[in-house]
């Protein structure tokens, strides 16, 4: 590309001065941001919502991706008077299964809960010692458990991405920590502008700690915090984007159940606030905004004439590929998430579609320390039958030992007296993808020895709450008698790192009008659940680029 600008007038742009000029700015719009779409907008906007994205169309802006970095994109873009195409690999779940909901229990997995597997692959793959996953039909299902040679990544697949199948566990990094996060980025802007506002756009709320303090749902919860208190270590409430008054109501019997019916793994019927109702609401609600579901991105290289040619695999829903498309973008932002994004980079630098991107490009990946543990308490101490699919609270021993877990539920309609973890670590260790000609994919270098840092941290905690309580762990939850789930993550980031594959605003170094916009930014660790940092960082770099690079 020649120049470093968008269209400057007519239906596809709008000029960087008309836009700063303009009384509905970007930041006039933010003081919008904490609210959600209402209804009626939301219902008008999915109504008028054109079909996907044609083949030979040009684009000012294709955005790879609808979760959490590319939702903040599109919207502050069409606020600026941008049309933006976003290409989502998975569904648009809004429709019905045959149980008359959209998404099904975590311990009634289906065809529509993995990402196209013929059988199961829960996180928590055994209980009481017995297998629990079971075959399943081929489906674009919500949650991909991707296997790489040392680990298994967990990823939302759907318009949404991440938000549809994580815990909604919002927390902003303690300052002190932020600088080993992001190391280029003034933390003064972050926790003073970016932080709030993306806080404010995502809905997160506290959940009511008189409340908190006497509901059966949350048994587990407190459990939790007796324990972590009784040993010394501090307990934390969590913020989370779940609607806190509509747990209240389903507790109470008087709205739908969907946290306390198990719903969170593959999705959430009710209460919790999505990108869908969120971000990507106001995005489609600005009729700027336009979202091609079940497709997915197979390449770009420069076009002849400027901007970037884009190559779509239209899918159905076995994952075959029924159309292909090549459409021209002005801009193109990466936004398939940390693992989406460095598997596409690389190869579009090792085919030769994108030579000039820089050799970091695939490296600094890692899985933000995660490990699961679970804990076999006295009877004394049940944890509850009833257990809220969302967690709030976590134990922080994050300067003293390492990590920060999170008292995560085990929803399993039965009293269990078990209390289980996921665990946040200062794992140092990074992984890299490179591309593998010979089988046409993208491998990663993680090896599964490289999480026992991770278990030595997460031991600081649960080791002395064992030796405090005179309780052991559980090994009926994993496998083999494991005590420790060092095999997965749920937050990959890392592989195309800010200022290193990219400048310090997420520009490709390489390539005028190419961005990452996702938690490939993040170099391996976010200290806590990443993804208000990856959005604060997308509101960040996003507000760079609509005031510099359109003009």
């Amino acid at each position: 590309m020649g120049d470093n600008t968008l269209p400057k007038r007519g239906s596809n742009g709008i000029s960087r001065r008309g836009f700063l000029g303009r009384t509905g700015s970007i930041i006039g719009a933010v003081a919008l941001a904490g609210h959600l779409a209402p209804p009626a907008a939301q219902a008008a906007a999915a109504a008028a919502a054109p079909g996907p994205i044609g083949d030979g169309a040009r684009v000012p802006v294709l955005v790879i991706g609808t979760g959490y970095g590319g939702s903040v994109t599109a919207l502050r873009l069409a606020q600026a008077g941008v049309d933006v195409q976003m290409i989502e690999m998975g569904m648009n779940w809004d429709t019905p299964g045959p149980d008359g909901k959209v998404f099904p229990k975590v311990t009634s997995p289906d065809y529509r809960s993995f990402w196209l597997r013929t059988r199961t692959k829960a996180p928590l793959s055994n209980f009481l010692g017995f297998p629990i996953d079971k075959d399943v039909p081929k489906y674009t299902g919500i949650l991909d458990a991707e296997d790489f040679a040392g680990i298994t990544v967990y990823q939302g697949r759907g318009v949404g991405g991440g938000s549809l199948v994580n815990g909604g566990m919002a927390v902003t990094p303690k300052r002190a920590n932020f600088a080993a996060v992001l190391p280029s980025v003034n933390a003064d802007e972050m926790y003073d502008t970016y932080y709030p506002r993306a806080n404010a756009g995502l809905g997160v709320g506290m959940i009511d700690p008189a409340w908190f303090d006497t509901a059966d749902c949350y048994q587990f919860s407190r459990v939790g915090r007796k324990h972590a208190q009784r040993s010394g270590f501090a307990w934390t409430f969590v913020p989370d984007v779940y609607d806190w008054d509509h747990m209240k109501r389903e507790a109470a019997g008087t709205a739908t159940k969907s946290a306390l019916a198990g719903e969170i793994l593959y999705g959430n019927n009710a209460g919790k606030k999505s990108l869908v109702q969120t971000y990507l609401a106001q995005a489609r609600a600005t009729g700027r905004v336009t979202v091609s579901p079940l497709h997915r991105v197979s390449t770009v290289s420069p076009a002849a004439g400027g901007g970037y040619t884009v190559a779509i695999d239209q899918l159905n829903t076995t994952g075959d590929t029924v159309a292909t498309k090549t459409v021209t973008a002005d801009r193109v932002f990466f936004a398939a998430g940390s693992v989406g994004t460095s598997k596409l980079l690389v190869k579009l630098k090792a085919t030769g579609a994108l030579p000039n991107l820089n050799g970091e490009v695939g490296k600094g990946w890692g899985e933000n320390g995660n490990v699961m543990c679970g804990r076999a308490n006295h009877m004394w101490d049940p944890t509850g039958k009833l257990q809220s699919t969302i967690p709030c609270s976590g134990i922080d021993n994050w300067d003293a030992g390492g990590a920060f877990a999170e008292v995560a539920p085990l929803p399993t309609g039965i009293e269990t007296y078990a209390s289980f973890y996921l665990s946040i670590t200062k794992n140092p260790n990074r992984a890299e993808f490179t591309w593998n000609a010979a089988t046409g994919r993208a491998d990663l270098s993680w090896q599964t020895a490289w999480k026992q840092p991770s278990i030595t941290m997460a031991k600081t905690i649960f080791d002395k709450i064992n030796s405090k309580e005179g309780t052991i762990y559980r090994t009926d939850l994993f496998g083999g008698n494991k005590i420790w789930n060092d095999t997965l993550t749920y937050h990959p980031l890392g592989g195309a790192v800010l200022d290193r594959a990219t400048d310090n605003y997420g520009r490709l170094h390489g390539y005028t009008g190419l961005y990452v916009i996702d938690g490939a930014l993040i170099p391996g660790n976010a200290s806590v659940n990443p993804f208000v940092t990856i959005t604060a960082l997308a509101e960040r770099n996003i507000e760079k680029i609509i005031a510099t690079d359109l003009s």
